[in-house]
């Protein structure tokens, strides 16, 4: 499957091994701001802090069609459980062009976004 490599990559949290199943203009869909990130360092920035946000992150349904992936998965946040889905659109080449990232419940969406936003300060303070 085209996903077997994202997936992978997620799994092992280490995003830089993956970095060239990406479009260089690939276009992330964060379920926290309306505008898309656009770019392959964004994306970059932003899974690499993610991946050390969840707790007990793993997948738990995968869909796959010609060009888009559907990746469910399962995580924590401290004491928040939560659910969500992976969304990849692949372009002809076979690489993710677009990457849509939904949570729920608001409350794991609500810690997912806390824990992010703290180390996305420190991160951009130093």
């Amino acid at each position: 499957m085209k996903s077997d490599g994202f997936r992978a990559a997620a799994e092992a949290k280490d995003f830089e091994q993956g970095r060239d199943l990406f479009t260089e203009d690939v276009v992330f869909r964060s379920p926290f701001v309306h505008t898309p990130y656009e770019g392959i360092d964004a994306l970059g920035f932003l899974l690499g802090h993610v991946v050390q946000v969840f707790e007990d992150f793993h997948y738990i349904a995968h869909v796959e069609t010609d060009d888009v992936a559907v990746l469910q998965f399962e995580a924590r946040v401290g004491d928040k459980e939560l659910q969500g889905v992976d969304i990849l659109k692949f372009n002809d080449e076979g690489k993710i062009c677009e990457m849509t990232v939904m949570v729920r419940p608001a409350s794991g969406l609500e810690a997912v976004g806390m824990a992010m936003k703290s180390r996305i300060e420190a991160a951009t303070a130093s």
